[in-house]
């Protein structure tokens, strides 16, 4: 059930993520004896063929992932829904040591089994949900993939956002940055909207409701309907109205004035998630209260008259 690119970069610790990257793109890595895509889904009994790669020796010393425990939203036998904090990775890889789900197993030796559900972005805060059992991850991420969730998060956006844009229906392209390795940002993922034809690119919904307007920023409501990678922050920033302190795909000049006005990370929160538990069926709704450091950023903010 995992994605090929996934797959490998957890299996080839220390090799760099543009390498693996670079091996699936040239057709050098086979499933099946056949050419696969990074988003190729493998099963198991599959046969994954790849060329040889130099793997880093770990580094002599290394420190381990310190034991931390997150806010918890719920728990029980079955699953638990903490409030990730942002600049918090979801787990090691590309340059980052451990993240949360490093951190939970250090914390709780004694647990039998944790495993990320979904993913959320290093800079984005809120409800991040971690199997107990290999059962409940299955479950779960089967309702992932056939987006039987409902994922609403709350964005605050540059300028006036208009009430007739409530659904963006853009294909997504991932590309790679360009570059000599080593220099600034090579190799680095970024994500594009392209033409409703175009082969590469992959469907993308994303609802939007108004929550709040102010003089010069609105506070949005977005759910969205497809899982695609910086999905929220690439169809936003296209439509004019980039996510405020996004140092991707932001208005890097806005993001200056406003990390000196107290904003000093993006302001992408994952606010509800709704699901039916793994066992029970139930449905279950999780929330996590906007941060106190946006809560009060927004504070900062004229209202719109």
């Amino acid at each position: 059930g995992q994605r090929l690119d996934n797959f490998l970069l957890r299996h080839l610790k220390g090799v760099p993520k543009t390498h693996v990257y670079r091996i699936i793109r040239s057709g050098e890595v086979r499933v099946n004896k056949g050419r696969a895509a990074a988003d190729t889904r493998v099963a198991e009994g599959d046969v994954v063929r790849v060329p040889p790669v130099r793997v880093a020796q770990p580094v002599a010393g290394e420190v381990p992932a310190p034991a931390r425990e997150f806010p918890v939203l719920l728990e029980d036998e079955h699953l638990l829904a903490i409030d990730k904090p942002a600049g918090v990775a979801v787990h090691g890889g590309s340059g980052v040591s451990f993240g949360v789900i490093e951190q939970l197993r250090r914390a709780r030796p004694m647990a039998r089994f944790l495993g990320l559900v979904h993913r959320l972005d290093r800079e984005t805060s809120g409800v991040l949900l971690i199997a107990k059992k290999r059962s409940a991850l299955k479950h779960l991420q089967d309702q992932f993939r056939e987006r039987e969730t409902g994922k609403t998060y709350l964005a605050l956006v540059l300028g006036d956002w208009p009430a007739s844009t409530k659904v963006i229906d853009q294909p997504l392209h991932k590309y790679l940055l360009a570059g000599p390795e080593g220099s600034p940002g090579a190799g680095e993922r970024r994500v594009k909207v392209v033409a409703k034809d175009d082969p590469d690119g992959m469907r993308a919904i994303t609802l939007v409701k108004v929550r709040q307007r102010f003089a010069a920023h609105t506070l949005l409501e977005v759910t969205i309907k497809t899982g695609r990678t910086h999905q929220i922050r690439v169809h936003l920033a296209a439509q004019g109205h980039p996510i405020a302190g996004d140092d991707k795909y932001g208005d890097f000049e806005r993001n200056k004035a406003l990390h000196k006005a107290g904003l000093k990370r993006m302001f992408l929160h994952a606010w509800r998630l709704r699901l039916a538990h793994p066992a029970s069926q139930a449905p279950v709704e999780l929330l996590a209260a906007l941060p106190p450091e946006l809560q009060g950023f927004c504070q900062t903010l004229e209202t719109r008259s």
